[in-house]
């Protein structure tokens, strides 16, 4: 590797270097509190991200593996900002619980790291390794709460199926290889559709690689494991699970699919059929559960479902529309997971729904932020998760599955009943119902500045969005390389 491709390197090397001074800085240098820790935590973060959006590398790939051009930026920049606001919203978060010092914002910049490098794979190994740094961290993030049984059983079910799920996709990256003799992802998947139909064993390597890819961003019939997976792990570690870790196996995919050309041969059918279930799963259990954060498990698999149809049409026209879709959800759900983790005591995280009855109205910042979440999410005007998952129809229209979008249409308006819960019993319910007193809002910790700032981010993201999204397509549709679902 010369310094050219060190230099195109430099937002991983910032998110990869950094996690360990600043593991370095908390065991020698006294006086740094896990507040200054996140802080630092956080700055790192924001360079890396902001070294991805500024800088034009002099080359376009680094080692063979790793993509420098827009997608590979645009990945490390995705990877900083998901990480600098997970690191914002937990600084309130940490200082109530024992989930480490410096070993905490550490860990989010190593899976940041990981995301980063999975998202920005040009081959076949460096998509195994980005994934293994990324669910390494995970799974001690998600196990960090060492005073709580539920946060450990959470650590220990991901480690399981994420174990599972890893041996599937080296499996199948190596049938892959086995296939083609190929380690980059361009000229593997088009070995695999040189003749116009996958072979028997290409074939077996996709289904491998579909199941490992099902499990990591919980897919039916892969997802049972999320709902606990959430509900136990701690708010703000899952709300990075549920959008970074997504994130970059999506573009990781996304990257499999344009370099086959749409050619996507009998993996067609199965995807179809997935996609269908899954938004047809997660949107049905959702309508039951009264917990919310394993409300927000269910609309995860939901909205996983989503994604899946727009990759369907990727390699046609959904490029753009499924990009779009990520950068949305990210900015949504974990703004989502933000608020659950700012209305979360010394002793336990938001429970049921109903725990949150007038609320709006005792603490006004985190209920506007959550409402504007679950408004978004469901996919109301006028924001970003509107825009968002009209390119999606839109694109999987083009492509022809139409009947894929109206199912995705149907469930997408079934879900506006759970989402709308939530503002409900944030505003129009009172706490004297139910035997709940009136001050019992009181009883939750101030918000913090972090939380302020990180919030006020999130929510004039989504909302700007929903207004002006021009720039955003504009941007995402270049990256895309013209695969543009709002215009073609």
């Amino acid at each position: 590797m010369n310094l050219s491709e060190l230099h195109a390197l430099l937002p991983l090397l910032i998110l990869g270097v950094g996690p360990v001074l600043l593991l370095l800085a908390g065991a020698f240098i006294p006086g740094l509190d896990r507040k200054r820790l996140n802080f630092i935590g956080g700055a790192v973060a924001l360079l890396a991200a902001v070294v991805a959006a500024t800088y034009s590398p002099p080359v376009t790939e680094a080692g063979g593996m790793l993509g420098t051009g827009p997608y590979g930026r645009m990945a490390a920049f995705l990877a900083g900002i998901t990480a600098l606001l997970t690191i914002l919203l937990s600084v309130g978060y940490t200082s109530r619980r024992p989930l480490g010092d410096e070993e905490y914002p550490s860990l989010v910049l190593f899976a940041a790291f990981g995301m980063a490098v999975l998202g920005g794979a040009t081959s076949l190994l460096s998509v195994f390794l980005g994934l293994e740094c990324l669910t390494l961290a995970m799974y001690i993030l998600l196990a960090s709460n060492r005073g709580d049984f539920l946060s450990g059983e959470a650590g220990i079910k991901y480690l399981v199926v994420g174990a599972v799920s890893t041996a599937f996709l080296a499996f199948g990256l190596a049938l892959v290889y086995v296939a083609t003799g190929d380690l980059s992802l361009a000229g593997s998947m088009k070995g695999l559709t040189a003749s116009g139909a996958f072979g028997p064993v290409g074939l077996a390597g996709w289904a491998m690689l579909l199941v490992g890819i099902g499990f990591k961003v919980s897919l039916f019939p892969f997802h049972l494991w999320a709902p606990d997976v959430y509900q136990g792990g701690p708010a703000p570690v899952v709300g990075f699970l549920s959008t970074g870790s997504k994130a970059a196996v999506w573009l990781a995919f996304l990257q499999l699919a344009l370099a086959m050309g749409g050619d996507w041969g009998a993996l067609a059918p199965v995807l179809w059929v997935m996609a269908a279930l899954t938004m047809v799963y997660g949107n049905l259990a959702a309508l039951t559960t009264n917990n919310v954060k394993r409300l927000l498990a269910y609309s995860s698999i939901a909205q996983m479902g989503y994604v899946l149809m727009a990759l369907l049409a990727a390699p046609v026209v959904g490029g753009t529309a499924m990009l779009i879709y990520l950068a949305v959800y990210v900015a949504m759900d974990l703004g989502a997971f933000g608020v659950v983790a700012a209305f979360s005591t010394r002793d336990r995280d938001l429970g049921d729904i109903e725990s949150l009855r007038g609320l709006g109205y005792v603490h006004p910042v985190r209920s506007a932020v959550f409402a504007v979440c679950m408004v978004s999410l469901a996919g109301l005007p006028p924001t970003a998760g509107f825009i968002a998952k009209f390119g999606i129809f839109q694109a999987a229209v083009k492509a022809g599955y139409v009947y894929l979008a109206v199912i995705g249409i149907a469930t997408a308006i079934v879900s506006i009943y759970y989402y709308l819960r939530v503002v409900v019993n944030l505003y129009m319910r009172s706490p004297l119902e139910k035997g709940v007193a009136a001050t019992a809002g009181t009883l939750l910790p101030r918000l913090d500045d972090a939380n302020r700032i990180a919030f006020a981010l999130i929510t004039a993201a989504i909302l700007y969005l929903g207004v002006m999204p021009g720039g955003l397509l504009d941007l995402i549709g270049g990256i895309a390389g013209g695969n543009d679902g709002f215009r073609c």
